[in-house]
């Protein structure tokens, strides 16, 4: 009898120890999932703050790049326009001493009659 009662206690524990390690085995699987999930929120929140700085500094090249293109679009209409009013000038007197022209040869023929 007392051969079977150390054998009941010898299994008993051996039980424990088994429980024991699945108890363990539980815990590190729980902690690593925990930790898994907390690399993976702040992985998360990382590539987001990423990606909000990359988005600002984008929207901030963007705001500089059009001002430097409308400064360059304005003085370029600026140019043209006052290119086209030379242009005009110049027409203009060239059109008067033609019509100067004109009126003189129209004399010319009027008073030649």
């Amino acid at each position: 009898m007392r051969g079977a009662c150390g054998g009941v206690m010898m299994t008993f524990e051996y039980l424990k120890t088994i429980i024991a390690a699945e108890d363990e085995a539980r815990e590190s699987r729980l902690l690593a999932s925990q930790t898994a999930r907390e690399r993976v929120e702040e992985t998360q929140r990382a590539g987001k703050e990423s990606v909000d700085s990359t988005l600002a500094r984008a929207e901030s090249e963007i705001a500089h790049l059009t001002r430097a293109l409308d400064h360059k679009a304005t003085s370029e209409a600026m140019e043209l326009a006052s290119s086209t009013a030379n242009r005009q000038a110049t027409l203009r007197a060239r059109a008067e001493r033609r019509l100067d022209e004109a009126v003189t040869l129209i004399v010319e023929r009027i008073v030649s009659v």
